[in-house]
């Protein structure tokens, strides 16, 4: 169950107890084995060692920008990057195994979604096809291949909407996933509403500097009105992460069993929120076997009971960057 070399482990994690313990283990990992983190660790822990996995400290994501977190001996397969604005540092996430990340990705999406093959995945995403290292592109283009029907469009609404009415009329369900300020391009052409019924519009967050920032509900209640639609998904995911999470109503996100999130406080990283209440995110990604599995990353959100959270924007003093964020 816990063999760290055998990454189908993450698959079986059912439980509280079976995280913990995957947790735990891969923690002595990467202590072990990266130095940066080692340091870190002793100076925010002072070498204690955690008991369970809320007390694994969680490395900044901002280091993903200025060293090499990469632990494993062989040659990366990939290297995702994250956009970044003209003289700024980027993320660089080193993957080990493409084929692994897929899986991971596939998995995530058919635990809220169900069999992927019944789906053609329509993809709206220019500021990402504008760029090399993207992992969303790297994951949509694989959802196409494994589906057999989809594809990207970078200013092309009309093919966009004649392949949605192609897809739809051959029995596929349709996911039209797009980044924000695509979606809203596309919801200014007013397009004949009836084309989106039992469409699954799914935002992926972030104007990229093109247009005005919102809050995720002003967003959705755009794209609502103009694409009569009564619902809009959300794709929860960064280039530091291998992992995904999904919303389905209201940007309410739900994670996959291997991965965790909590809220801490925004001026003290070791004092945690309790549920309901906003504070900046740790992430805990247990498919990070390679990289770094334990984030504290810049966005602000809400962690409920369930471990549902939602992503209320990002935190002003943090980088802009360029992932699935909307501000406050």
């Amino acid at each position: 169950m816990l063999d760290l070399d055998n990454k189908d482990t993450i698959f079986c994690i059912e439980s509280e107890q079976d995280f913990n313990a995957y947790a735990l283990k891969l923690f002595e990992k990467h202590r072990r084995e990266n130095a940066l983190y080692n340091t870190f660790v002793s100076m925010f822990a002072k070498d204690k060692s955690p008991q369970h996995w809320k007390e694994i400290p969680c490395l900044p994501v901002s280091f993903f920008k200025t060293h090499d977190l990469y632990i494993h001996k062989k040659a990366p397969e990939a290297v995702f990057q994250s956009s970044g604005t003209t003289g700024t540092f980027t993320s660089q996430h080193k993957v080990d195994d493409l084929d692994y990340y897929h899986q991971v990705c596939w998995r995530g999406f058919e635990l809220h979604y169900g069999d992927i093959k019944e789906y053609a995945f329509c993809c709206l995403l220019p500021s990402y096809l504008e760029r090399s290292g993207s992992s969303l592109i790297n994951m949509c283009k694989y959802f196409i291949d494994v589906c057999g029907a989809g594809g990207f469009y970078l200013n092309d609404i009309d093919q966009l909407i004649k392949d949605i009415c192609h897809f739809k009329s051959i029995g596929r369900k349709v996911v039209l996933i797009g980044v924000s300020f695509a979606l809203l391009d596309l919801a200014e052409t007013k397009p004949d509403k009836t084309v989106f019924e039992d469409v699954i519009v799914m935002e992926t967050g972030g104007m990229k500097g093109r247009r005005k920032e919102l809050t995720r509900k002003e967003l959705h209640r755009t794209l609502m009105s103009s694409l009569g639609i009564d619902q809009v998904h959300s794709e929860y995911g960064m280039t530091e992460l291998l992992s995904q999470a999904y919303g389905l109503s209201n940007g309410i996100f739900k994670a996959p069993p291997w991965m965790k999130v909590r809220a801490r406080h925004v001026h003290d990283p070791k004092e945690m929120r309790p549920a309901g209440r906003p504070g900046l995110l740790n992430i805990y990604d247990l498919a990070n076997t390679y990289s770094m599995p334990f984030i504290a990353v810049d966005d602000i959100g809400v962690v409920h009971n369930d471990e549902s959270f939602e992503v209320l924007g990002r935190y002003d003093a943090a980088d802009a960057r360029g992932c699935n964020l909307m501000v406050l």
